[in-house]
């Protein structure tokens, strides 16, 4: 149905009634009115045609009469417009010119203006007279308070009217309110004085899994738990006290990081809370604090390093010569063992500088099981007859974004270390596990006697070995390093049979193209698409292309046989390859960003955080790699 013919269908119920009715606007225009309001006033077409002003109304009525000896008519209609411009809710009755009675009520409307409705009263009006006269018994007190009733009653029932407009609007804007809350991603509730949840927008178990999905009623210690309440109590007795506080916490259970800001509510006496989930941002956080440190870390050195670096240089060119030398053959020795100490000392340099250069933290997609495949054969050949060596993984991930070298420098040095601690015998164990999907665990266990209590206080500090001279003190430096790079973080513990390290690193899924498909090539040069377009088909693959993020969208919208999506970062046009990966937003299918520029540039860096990026140039058996698992070949 059309809005006219709603509009023609409301006009036509209107008529039906026997009250004659207008709307005005906030600005005394009339809006609407029914049939039975011009026949009521007797009223010319201009003054009932939508867009007459009131005030014409009100002056050619006093004009005719109806009101009576009105006086100065101007100054009657100014006060007129001016009680009607109040727009309050008001009953009243008068005696028409000719004889009749009407009753006037109008209400104000929550978008301003108002409704009036007219009722000829007349019949009433002389029943009522009747029934005075022939009641003779009745007192005058009782027939005016009679009166009086019956006119109260019917200002009342505007009175009523208006309220329940009004309490209408109230459960629209609270049910607006409550779809607004629970569309935010946190948590918010308000607790009482009697430490109870009084309001909830019932997303707490989104935040914090395992807790109570709709808190209301209940205490926090009882919604939240004996852990989160713990870390929760101390801020919240501020909170009471008119002390508003921010802080963070890790949530046991989820392994999630909470970021809580608490607010106090000084009209009842309650406390607002916000709960967030800033597991990734945390992070990303621990990340760039770890690249920061290893830059200061790399200033303080440099100079260092290279004063030490000639040092070692001119002391092994002295033994150099002097090995050349006749000498006694005790001295022959005493040159051997200086030479051997300045080798190491270069040796101690390069994993300085290993620990300190400028290495990025580069996540791709990799395959989980080729990548421990790989690891078990690096780990066996280190590892003497006697010592075995275990994977157990349960993780139940595929494909991963990991730093596969990173990560494997560090399970390889852990290994090393559970090896040394081993000795000839003893058995090395790597678990794999996915910790509430958002870890992923690789915990490494030996049979060794254990960390001692100074290696756990100190074991990542740089040069602590326990190992005396045979080693540099930097293995589980550089693994710290290297993990919190990556967002994550190392526990040292002692297990049941003995030394126990684990990588916890963000768990990051990530979509795999396993077989030959048709995948979406965007690439607005013409020569690098046609060597592009060649080398997806050497690898079974179909080709579509485009060459903007327009045309590109278009496509996937369309095609959705498409299996991949490879763009270039830079595109013709304002929008890049990363905006095109947004846009696709949670589309199934996986997206592969190519690109000339250096890893160090800002849009190099976001991109890599959206998908695999493989930087130019490459040849086919690279690009089908990194179709494959996201890892350049």
């Amino acid at each position: 149905m059309t809005q006219n013919e709603t509009k023609q269908m409301t006009i036509a119920g209107l008529n039906l009634i026997q009250q004659a009715l207008t709307i005005y606007d906030q600005d005394l225009v009339l809006a609407v009115c029914n049939r039975r309001f011009q026949e009521m006033f007797d009223l010319p077409q201009e003054l009932v045609s939508p867009g007459a002003r009131f005030a014409d109304t009100i002056r050619f009525l006093a004009e005719r009469g109806d009101y009576g000896d009105v006086g100065e008519i101007e100054q009657f209609v100014a006060d007129r417009v001016e009680i009607a411009s109040a727009f309050e809710p008001h009953y009243m009755e008068r005696t028409r010119a000719n004889g009749r009675v009407i009753s006037v009520e109008g209400s104000p409307l929550p978008q301003g203006g108002w409704v009036t409705v007219y009722t000829d009263i007349t019949k009433t009006r002389r029943q009522e007279t009747l029934l005075s006269a022939r009641s003779e018994e009745l007192s005058d007190q009782i027939a005016a308070y009679s009166e009086d009733l019956a006119a109260a009653n019917r200002k009342l029932e505007a009175t009523i009217t208006a309220l329940e407009e009004a309490k209408h609007q109230i459960t629209e804007a609270e049910a607006r309110m409550r779809l607004t809350t629970e569309m935010v991603p946190a948590h918010i509730a308000h607790i009482g004085p009697d430490l109870r949840y009084t309001y909830s927008n019932r997303r707490l178990s989104t935040i914090m899994p395992g807790t109570e999905a709709n808190p209301i009623g209940l205490t926090p210690e009882a919604a939240l738990g004996p852990q989160a309440f713990a870390v929760l109590e101390p801020h919240l007795t501020r909170a009471f006290g008119g002390e508003p506080g921010v802080f963070e916490f890790t949530h046991d259970e989820s392994s999630r990081r909470i970021r809580v800001a608490l607010t106090p509510d000084p009209s009842t006496g309650g406390v607002y809370i916000l709960s967030m989930d800033v597991t990734e941002e945390a992070q990303t956080r621990a990340a760039l604090q770890q690249t920061r440190r290893r830059e200061m870390a790399a200033q303080l050195t440099s100079g260092l390093a290279h004063d030490f670096s000639n040092l070692l240089t001119i002391i092994l060119g002295m033994q150099s010569q002097l090995q050349g030398m006749r000498l006694p053959d005790n001295a022959v020795e005493l040159i051997r063992a200086t030479i051997g100490a300045a080798r190491r000392g270069g040796g101690l340099l390069d994993r300085i500088s290993d620990m300190t250069g400028p290495r990025e933290h580069a996540p791709v997609p990799t395959d989980l099981a080729g990548f421990l495949k790989d690891l078990e054969t690096l780990v066996s050949s280190t590892l003497p007859d006697g010592v075995e060596f275990e994977i157990m993984n349960s993780s139940g991930v595929e494909t991963c974004l990991i730093d596969p070298g990173m990560l494997q420098d560090s399970l390889l040095n852990l290994a090393i270390n559970a090896r040394d601690a081993c000795g000839n015998d003893g058995k090395i164990t790597l678990r794999v596990d996915a910790v509430q999907n958002i870890w992923l665990d690789f915990a490494v266990d030996d049979t060794g006697p254990g960390f001692s209590d100074n290696a756990l206080q100190h074991g990542f500090d740089p040069f602590f070995t326990t190992k005396g001279g045979e080693g540099s003190g930097l293995g589980l430096t550089m693994v710290y390093d290297m993990t919190k790079l990556a967002g994550g973080k190392v526990i040292l513990a002692n297990g049941s049979a003995g030394g126990r390290a684990t990588l916890r690193l963000p768990l990051k899924k990530a979509a795999a193209l396993n077989a030959p498909g048709l995948v979406l090539l965007v690439e607005d040069s013409s020569d690098l698409r046609d060597t592009i377009r060649a080398m997806l088909r050497s690898a079974g693959h179909t080709v579509i292309e485009a060459t903007s993020v327009g045309e590109a969208l278009a496509l996937a919208q369309e095609m959705p046989e498409i299996s991949a999506i490879l763009s270039d970062i830079s595109l013709e046009g304002e929008k890049t390859g990363l905006d095109l990966a947004v846009a696709l937003g949670d589309d199934p299918r996986p997206v592969f960003l190519i690109t000339s520029l250096p890893p160090e540039d800002p849009l190099f860096r976001a991109a890599s955080q959206k998908a695999p990026v493989l930087r130019k140039p490459f040849q086919a058996k690279e690009l089908e790699k990194f179709l494959q698992i996201g890892m350049p070949a």
